[in-house]
């Protein structure tokens, strides 16, 4: 079958070229995903203080414990249409697609609501500073008024993304992140809005984006088009869609969870600390999301090839996965550590704050490749249609230490240290767990002689 000119046909000719080939806009959307809260925190901390650059850097563990849940079922999107377009399922395709924007819209209004009136109360949960609470507070409830046009972003991003298409968020998203860009500076510097500016800069970035992108499914001339006449929720396809995307959901939400006790113990320290840790989990983030880019390759890849049957790919795309994600791990993790006292001079000049940031990245940047691997074992089971394995896993590898090493150790050592250990150690056992079980997993699964039609018969 020809494919369109922005798609990827996943399941024929030289897979690792294609991997890569799709891995790359991926990482650069992540990447410029990640320069809206460096804006943000750049902004703040070189034009409205040290205060204020603590304030947005510590809500970053909240944001992500209230909108993992949801975005998590992107994922099932994402499994569904590479399933259902692989297949050659149409009608399923278009469906799964009205009802991932229905699904996205609703979810956003909701969060939008509980955000907005439950973050002083999450925020002093958390032990935020007295004079950091009230900036934070704001920041996140101008933030979570842009929960629905965040979430139909990445839901119709991942309908692109499934049927091979990573340029296109790409586009949408480099131009969303320059408007983003001089909203900040104008909204900071000019109107003096401080946190508040950043905070609307932000969300009149995502709303653009989010347009762009539904306007290009509804252009589109395929099985994945979008159209206003046909927004519905099918029944079937949501409970498809939640029994894969919602174990993601959870999983994502309870290491938000663990992130947030672990932001906890990084407050007890004082504000100093946590704009330097708010510094550096900026800079690291761009490593996480070529780690991550990999896990989605893996995701998509996996899903299209068990739509069209051929299980056969899965072990190319296990290899190829893991070679490519411990190379980019290792070699953005170690630049990023040989480079830290520029790259964290860029949010502050304070010699207190890049000691300390410094520490995080050392600790955190180097083993990052291990975090990689974890990510792409957990992207092919559930692109083979596994969930609930991978959430259970990741839930008492990952989450249960960095429980242990909050409430046991870090009372013992109350130094960052411990804190910053908890990461490498939860990663490297969750992982040796996961690829056990993924290869249970693959066995069973290359053995079956079921079709995917079969499989997913209702």
């Amino acid at each position: 079958m020809k494919t369109k000119s922005y798609e990827i046909d996943m399941t024929t000719g030289p897979l690792p070229r294609k991997m890569l080939a799709y891995t790359l806009p991926f990482m650069a959307t992540g990447a410029l995903q990640l320069l809206f809260n460096m804006a943000d925190l750049v902004v703040v901390g070189r034009f409205d203080g040290q205060q204020a650059l603590a304030a947005v850097g510590s809500t970053s563990s909240l944001i992500n414990l209230l909108v993992n849940l949801f975005m998590g079922l992107s994922v099932g999107v994402s499994v569904l249409i590479a399933q259902y377009f692989g297949a050659g399922q149409h009608k399923d395709v278009s469906d799964t697609v009205h009802t991932a924007v229905a699904v996205a819209v609703l979810t956003g209004l909701f969060l939008a609501a509980f955000g907005a009136l439950a973050a002083p109360t999450l925020l002093r949960w958390m032990g935020s500073p007295p004079d950091v609470i009230n900036l934070a507070a704001l920041y996140l409830r101008i933030y979570f008024a842009g929960a629905p046009v965040l979430l139909l972003f990445n839901f119709c991003a991942a309908v692109l993304r499934s049927v091979g298409d990573t340029r296109r968020p790409l586009f949408y998203l480099a131009l969303s992140g320059a408007v983003n860009v001089v909203l900040n500076l104008i909204l900071v510097i000019v109107f003096h809005l401080g946190v508040a500016g950043v905070a609307i800069a932000t969300v009149a970035s995502e709303a653009l984006s989010s347009l762009l992108l539904l306007r290009c499914l509804h252009r589109s001339a395929t099985s994945y088009n979008f159209s206003f006449a046909l927004l519905k929720i099918h029944g079937g396809k949501l409970k498809r869609m939640i029994r894969i995307g919602l174990p993601a959901g959870v999983q994502g939400s309870l290491f938000s969870i663990s992130n947030v006790l672990i932001q906890s113990c990084i407050n007890t320290f004082g504000s100093v600390v946590m704009a330097a840790n708010a510094a550096a989990a900026s800079i690291e983030g761009f490593t996480y999301v070529s780690m991550n880019a990999f896990s989605q390759t893996a995701l998509a890849f996996t899903g299209q090839n068990v739509g069209a049957g051929k299980p056969h790919n899965l072990k190319v795309i296990l290899r190829w996965s893991c070679l490519f994600v411990t190379f980019f791990g290792i070699l953005l993790g170690g630049l990023t550590c040989l480079l830290h006292r520029p790259l964290l001079h860029i949010f502050s000049a304070d010699e207190t704050v890049i000691a300390s940031g410094a520490t995080r990245l050392y600790y955190i940047c180097l083993p990052y490749f291990i975090l990689g691997l974890s990510d792409v074992l957990v992207g092919m089971m559930r692109g083979m249609g596994y969930s609930f394995v991978p959430m259970i896993i990741s839930i008492g590898g990952i989450c249960g230490l960095r429980v242990f090493f909050v409430f046991v150790l870090f009372p013992l050592y109350p130094v960052l240290a411990s804190v910053y250990l908890s990461y490498g150690a939860s990663w490297l056992v969750t992982a040796a767990i996961q690829a056990v079980c993924l290869l249970v997993l693959l066995h069973r699964f290359i053995q079956s002689s079921r079709s995917f039609a079969e499989r997913n018969a209702v």
